[in-house]
């Protein structure tokens, strides 16, 4: 099974380099996105620079019932 990597970084830091393949939804953003995530296919990886945003991120879709985890830094998922 395939898993989507969802960087929750800035645009802007997503623009200067990012996982190949991975989609950007600030986690500024990532509430209104919630439906459409949802109904994604699973697993979903999340990411950002250090973990943190990720992290929160992680923890909301868990809490939906996602099947998602924290990749931590999208340095670690290339």
């Amino acid at each position: 099974m395939k898993a989507t990597i969802i960087d929750v970084r800035t645009v802007e830091e997503f623009k200067q380099s990012s996982v190949q393949g991975s989609l950007n939804i600030p986690v500024q953003e990532i509430v209104q996105h919630a439906e459409e995530i949802k109904n994604m296919e699973g697993p979903i990886i999340f990411c950002c620079k250090s973990g943190h945003r990720s992290g929160l991120a992680t923890d909301y879709f868990k809490g939906l019932g996602v099947d998602c985890s924290n990749g931590g830094s999208w340095l670690d998922l290339m």
